[in-house]
C-alpha cells in the first residue's frame, strides 16, 4: 500500500508539473481527484487513503507557491530558490493516511483496537475513540511507523511568569539549567552518552562502508534505525526529567537559548563538529515544548 502511495503521488505530480510548465497553472485538488479515479494508481488504494495523498501532494504545491512569495520578500530566511515538489524514488514508499472514515467504528468501540482499511490486523491503542482523529503509516529507512493522531484537551498557560528557568544546549552537558526559584541550585544534564552513542555510530559505520565498498547497505540502515532509537530514548528520558523537576519547583516559563542555523556551515573542528551536528537539539527542543505546554509553562 505505501508503494501504491508513492506511485499515486508520482503519477498525480506528472499531471501537475506538466500543467504548471507549459502555462496551464496547478490544477486543484478537487480536478485532480476527478482526474485520477479512473487510474490504476487511485484503484490499487481504499479511495479515504488515495484522496489523502492527492491531499498531501496539493498542500505541498501551494507551501511552494507560499515558499516563492516568502523568498520575494525575503529571500535571507531561505538557502536557495524554493523548487518545485519532486518525483519520490523509483523504489520509495509514500505516507498512508486514514482518517476516522477508513477506520472501522465498530471494531473501535467493541475492543478499542483500531482497524484500518484493508489491512487485516487490530492495532492496540490507549487512545478514547472519541478523541481519535487518524492514523498515519510513516516509511522509515528500514521499518514502519504507526502513528495515532488525537485530540487533547487545551491546557492554559499560566498568565503568572514570576518563575521563570533557563536552559543552555550543550555537548558534554546537554542542557544546562537555571533559575530564578529562590535556592535553586543549577541542574546539569550529562550529554555524554548521547556523545558515546554516536562516535559508536560513527565507527560502526565507517567500518561497514569500508569492508563492503558500499555507502549504505541493510546492516548500515539497521544501525542507523537502532542509533536513532537510543538517541529518542535519551531525549524523552531527559526531557521528561526537565518538566517534572520544573513543575516541582513551579515554574510556569521556560527559556531555551537557541541560535538560528547555528550548525550550518559551522567550524570548530572536524572532531567537534562530529559531535556538536549529530545531536538533535531541536528534538529535544520540540520535546520540551509540547510536553511543558501539556502542564501549563
Amino acid at each position: 500500500m505505501s508503494f501504491a502511495s508513492k506511485n499515486l503521488w508520482n503519477a498525480a505530480n506528472y499531471c501537475i508539473r506538466q500543467s504548471f510548465v507549459y502555462g496551464h497553472g496547478v490544477p486543484s485538488y478537487n480536478s485532480m481527484d476527478k482526474l485520477m479515479q479512473s487510474t490504476l494508481e487511485y484503484k490499487a488504494l481504499p479511495a479515504k487513503v488515495a484522496q489523502q495523498v492527492l491531499k498531501l501532494l496539493d498542500k505541498s504545491w501551494k507551501s511552494y507557491f507560499a515558499a516563492i512569495a516568502q523568498y520575494k520578500l525575503d529571500s535571507s530566511k531561505f538557502t536557495g530558490f524554493p523548487k518545485i515538489p519532486g518525483y519520490k524514488p523509483k523504489d520509495g514508499r509514500g505516507v498512508l493516511i486514514f482518517t476516522s472514515q477508513a477506520t472501522s467504528k465498530k471494531v473501535f468501540k467493541e475492543s478499542g483496537q483500531i482497524k484500518l482499511s484493508s489491512i487485516d490486523y487490530n492495532f492496540d491503542t490507549q487512545v478514547e475513540q472519541s478523541d481519535y482523529c487518524q492514523s498515519r503509516i510513516v516509511p522509515k529507512i528500514d521499518h514502519y511507523v504507526l502513528e495515532i493522531v488525537y485530540e487533547v484537551s487545551n491546557y492554559e498557560l499560566s498568565e503568572n511568569t514570576e518563575r521563570i528557568a533557563a536552559i543552555d544546549l550543550g555537548i558534554d552537558n546537554l542542557m544546562a539549567i537555571t533559575s530564578n526559584v529562590p535556592g535553586f541550585k543549577p541542574v546539569l544534564v550529562n550529554g555524554r552518552p548521547l556523545k558515546s552513542m554516536n562516535q559508536f555510530f560513527n565507527k560502526k559505520r565507517a567500518t561497514l562502508q569500508r569492508c563492503s565498498g558500499l555507502k549504505t547497505s541493510r546492516r548500515i540502515k539497521h544501525l542507523t534505525t537502532k542509533r536513532n532509537f537510543k538517541v529518542r530514548n535519551y531525549l524523552h528520558r531527559a526531557s521528561n526529567y526537565v518538566i517534572q523537576l520544573l513543575v516541582e519547583l513551579g515554574v510556569t516559563k521556560l527559556v531555551i537559548g537557541q541560535n538560528h542555523d547555528w550548525k550550518r556551515g559551522v567550524n570548530i573542528g572536524s572532531r567537534n563538529n562530529q559531535s556538536f551536528v549529530l545531536i538533535p537539539h531541536g528534538q529535544l527542543t520540540d520535546m520540551l515544548t509540547y510536553k511543558g505546554i501539556l502542564v501549563g509553562i
